[in-house]
């Protein structure tokens, strides 16, 4: 053999080398060192109170895991990473936790856009993504994949509730004032949808930017239609300033107000006279404990943990998402996405608000939803602020089918 051809067989055989170790060298590192939870959420802009509570939940499910030993004695670090309520964003942020952090898992979103856009680059990279935004796209089969998880309800589910239980109540002459994203977009066909067997009819529809200030040139088209329901599809600040200023114009004294999702930071922020009446859904609230065991100890971990702080939510989704997949990653006795995913579908738990599981075409957590309406009388101290006056127990027949969502079964 030449010395050239020797030179030649050298190169290919360093080349295999190279081409081969980064692979073996990354499945060991999988299984070694500190599990590694990507947690991109919005602590910047419009959401960032709601995004603080899911960083605290997610806090004190990572102590609990550390603190009885770990997987195997490797404990969990989050690495918490701000969006700016931006997808492109969240993208490089959920690109640098995979590739520049190792990150084992990624957790977190607000924002229906935000979370397709982490699970696109998480799906990418066969990493297992959990979102606790709602979203009903990120269950559809186009942007859905074996790692894709979905802790949060989502609209179909939240606004069918809702719908259900206000429909019947205060009458099927309906109004939107619609935040113009998908969030507000799918609250809206969500809604419309629980509506159908009541025969609801939309007067109008009224769609405004995210973050905007002013809503009173909206407000006088909405009172001339005399709607018996105002749904109010937004978010955060949004939720808050538009809810004051309709009250303000006068149209509460004749219109119900209803928001699919009325969280603990908003109706804190916003107050108990512009929340007074106001009906919504939501995944958690802290008066659970009342009745359910498991809400009672996650809120006496959560008050210990916090300063006697009451979780938000958003806290408790935080919390249980975290929680699923460590547990789920302690049942496959490994961090690797194709076991932890198989745990994690065949996971039954109650970690915070009773018995929950994922479905299994798409793995949508199925799970109880809550209404509650907001109060301004009769509080036990500054947190007891809504009554729940429903709960939906998990149900799949509420959840569009997985073949409506473009899934085989």
């Amino acid at each position: 053999m030449s010395e050239t051809n020797i030179r030649r067989r050298k190169l290919l055989l360093s080349a295999a080398a190279a081409a081969t170790t980064p692979f073996w060298i990354n499945s060991v590192r999988a299984q070694e060192g500190p599990i590694r939870i990507g947690y991109p959420v919005p602590l910047t802009g419009p959401y960032a109170a709601e995004a603080k509570d899911q960083v605290q939940g997610a806090e004190l499910a990572i102590m609990e895991f550390n603190e009885s030993g770990g997987l195997n004695g490797r404990k969990c670090e989050l690495l918490v990473r701000d969006t700016k309520l931006s997808p492109g964003e969240a993208a490089t942020r959920t690109l640098e936790l995979i590739e520049k952090d190792k990150a084992n898992f990624i957790v977190g979103s607000l924002s229906s856009s935000v979370q397709l856009a982490v699970n696109n680059v998480a799906k990418e990279r066969r990493i297992i993504y959990s979102s606790i935004s709602q979203s009903d796209t990120i269950n559809e089969v186009k942007d859905w994949s074996p790692y894709t998880f979905h802790e949060a309800m989502n609209p179909t589910m939240t606004a069918g509730a809702v719908g259900r239980y206000v429909f019947p109540k205060y009458g099927k002459r309906i109004a939107f004032l619609t935040a113009d994203y998908a969030y507000g977009h799918e609250m809206v066909k969500g809604f419309q949808r629980a509506g159908k067997p009541f025969g609801v009819e939309t007067l109008i529809d009224i769609r405004h930017p995210i973050g905007a200030s002013d809503y009173s040139t909206f407000l006088p088209r909405i009172m001339s239609l005399k709607p018996d329901i105002l749904f109010f599809c937004n978010f955060g600040r949004d939720l808050i300033s538009s809810i004051k200023q309709a009250g303000d114009f006068g149209l509460k004294n004749n219109t119900r107000f209803v928001t699919p999702q009325l969280t603990l930071t908003a109706r804190l922020a916003g107050g108990s006279d512009v929340f007074d009446g106001v009906i919504g859904g939501a995944t958690y609230y802290w008066r659970l404990e009342d009745t359910v065991p498991s809400a009672k100890a996650f809120n006496d971990k959560y008050r210990k943990a916090y300063a006697g702080a009451v979780p938000s939510d958003f806290s408790a989704l935080g919390y249980s998402s975290v929680r699923a997949i460590l547990t789920a990653a302690r049942n496959a006795g490994s961090t690797d996405s194709d076991k932890v995913s198989t745990a994690l579908r065949q996971l039954k738990y109650d970690f915070t608000k009773g018995p929950e599981y994922y479905r299994n075409c798409d793995h949508q957590a199925v799970q109880s939803v809550l209404v509650i309406e907001s109060k301004s009388k009769n509080m036990k101290d500054k947190n007891d602020v809504f009554d729940i006056v429903a709960i939906e127990k998990p149900d799949e027949s509420h959840l569009r089918s997985c073949q409506e969502l473009g899934h085989k079964a």
